[in-house]
């Protein structure tokens, strides 16, 4: 299903702006809104910020988008919805992975107890480092008693 035929299926009226942001989410995906804005104003610069922040809020609560909030990062924003996966966050650049649910069905986990709650869905962030930053710490630090030519 093309971008049209999502935002029609869902009730949304097709406009330039909602899908200036869903091609920008498709070229970065876990983008914040700042990046999404900058993505959206390749194809249109006058796009206003209110703009922006209104098409991510019309899209997610439309299903078609998801939210997430890493701790201590600003929310990001993807296209994947419809399942149960999780994230993975580097804790020094703040680099956002998709991570699949490992075991069963939706919601993945069970809690020990749901204090009478119908859960839908588990969200998991698992924190570290990515490749580039985990390579930059192991590499050997300059001494800086060093004598300077």
């Amino acid at each position: 299903m093309d971008d049209d035929e999502l935002l029609r299926s869902r009730g949304l009226r097709v406009t330039a702006p909602r899908l200036a942001v869903l091609a920008a989410l498709t070229a970065s995906p876990h983008a914040d809104a700042d990046a999404v804005l900058r993505g959206v104003r390749m194809r249109m610069p006058s796009v206003s910020v209110q703009a922006i922040y209104d098409v991510l809020a019309a899209l997610t609560q439309a299903g078609i988008l998801r939210r997430i909030e890493p701790a201590g990062h600003p929310a990001r924003y993807e296209r994947r919805v419809g399942d149960n996966h999780h994230h993975v966050v580097c804790r020094s650049c703040g680099a956002v992975e998709d991570v699949d649910c490992t075991v069963g069905h939706a919601p993945c986990l069970e809690p020990s107890t749901s204090s009478g709650f119908a859960v839908e869905t588990a969200e998991v962030t698992f924190w570290g480092l990515c490749p580039a930053c985990s390579a930059s710490t192991d590499a050997p630090a300059e001494d800086a008693a060093q004598p300077v030519p």
